[in-house]
């Protein structure tokens, strides 16, 4: 054997091979709106490696289950939670402790909700939660996060600008931008334009989506014409707005499961800040708006995603919002499940890595008991969920072989 032989052996010894595994499917609903059927995934290490006809052998066998790409929320709050009393917490009376464990046991309800990534709108906690997530420190989604919020109070032109590189410095991926008031405060516009103008064009030099919230008209027109990236919420939309939304390519944000989740916890939150019986009010008129603007979006074929605007009372029941899109928004189920993986993927500029089901993809997963092209109570009934290659649950048919 020669030197040059000997030397590729011990480094053919000493690679490790990726773990590869093979998960049995009869329906894959593949993120892109197409259904595959009789499919192996096969996966390696953290990837996709191939998606292959016909059974054999594997580790999971999801025959009975519909499997899907993992969901994406692209708007929560992870660190919204309620206090000991019950309370929407305020963060004043808890150590920094405290907060970290709710927000990583919201993390952990939402992975386990079928979500592998979400948007976080954001908080300074996110950025150590992110991180070991990351790490793998602690289970959870994918986490992108703005750190903070930018509004109307944050400063003059020059001082957003300033605010926005700080963020980028410290480790934001995006930036969230409050160009108009909360709707329980009626949603009207609160950022000039110049503010909204001089926030979104410092994000894009440096090189950050903007994600931001407007219910009315004007504001969501000042932020498009400045390039953001996508509408929050868009209650009070004008036809000629989404008409906008359309030829520039902004992505829309409608969310049902937040004003379901505030009405439903109303005692939580009533008395604390702007949750008034007016704000209330508010939030039970804007329900058939909400309805409204998602229908003109769709004909207009705006690029709708899935974000559910996750606060307290929320967090592990993100995928009512694919239930309230269908039932009460009109939509389609492909639809709706589309809007919550590839073109979700697409808005948060990882569409060539997460959203769907295809070889080279992060093997994340998500399989549900049922049809929910049939059935929306199928997105309630979630059997796996795997993440980056690891299975995080796996409660499928007795018999499941384990990995």
């Amino acid at each position: 054997m020669t030197l040059a032989t000997a030397a590729l052996c011990a480094l053919s010894i000493g690679r490790t091979a990726e773990p590869e595994l093979r998960i049995r499917t009869a329906t894959i609903l593949d993120g892109k709106g197409a259904v595959l059927r009789g499919k192996t995934i096969v996966v390696r290490g953290s990837r996709i490696a191939e998606v292959r006809d016909g059974g054999g052998a594997a580790e999971y066998d999801l025959s009975r289950a519909t499997v899907m790409p993992g969901w994406i929320d692209t708007h929560v709050h992870i660190n919204s939670h309620f206090d000991a009393a019950g309370r929407l917490a305020s963060g004043r009376d808890e150590s920094a402790g405290q907060a970290m464990l709710h927000a990583a046991g919201n993390a952990y309800a939402t992975l386990m909700g079928g979500f592998t990534t979400v948007q976080s709108v954001g908080a300074a906690i996110d950025r150590d939660l992110r991180d070991a997530i990351d790490r793998g420190t602690v289970p959870g989604p994918r986490i992108l996060t703005s750190l903070r919020q930018i509004n109307d109070g944050s400063g003059d032109p020059a001082a957003l600008r300033r605010l926005v590189r700080q963020m980028t410095a410290d480790g934001a991926d995006l930036v969230k931008i409050f160009a108009t008031k909360s709707i329980r405060d009626g949603g009207g516009q609160s950022m000039s334009d110049a503010q909204i103008e001089a926030a979104i064009s410092e994000s894009k030099a440096a090189g950050r989506r903007t994600l931001v919230h407007a219910h009315a008209a004007d504001g969501a027109r000042a932020a498009i014409l400045a390039g953001c990236t996508a509408i929050e919420h868009g209650t009070m939309l004008s036809d000629e707005v989404l008409d906008l939304m359309a030829q520039r390519g902004v992505y829309f944000d409608p969310n049902f499961l937040v004003l379901h989740n505030y009405l439903d916890n109303k005692p939580k939150f009533l008395g604390i800040g702007n949750y008034t019986e007016e704000g209330f009010a508010y939030m039970e008129k804007a329900l058939p708006l909400l309805v409204d603007v998602v229908r003109r979006a769709r004909a207009r074929k705006v690029k709708i995603v899935l974000g559910t605007d996750a606060v307290a009372g929320a967090h592990g029941r993100n995928a009512e919002e694919l239930v309230y899109r269908i039932v009460e928004g009109r939509e389609t189920p492909m639809d709706a499940i589309v809007s919550g993986t590839s073109v979700a993927a697409e808005s948060l500029g990882l569409g060539g890595r997460i959203g769907s089901i295809a070889p080279g993809r992060e093997a994340d997963l998500v399989a549900v008991e049922g049809d929910p092209l049939r059935d929306t109570g199928a997105f309630r009934r979630v059997v796996f969920v795997m993440k980056g290659g690891t299975v995080y649950k796996n409660v499928t048919a007795p018999g499941t072989p384990p990995r």
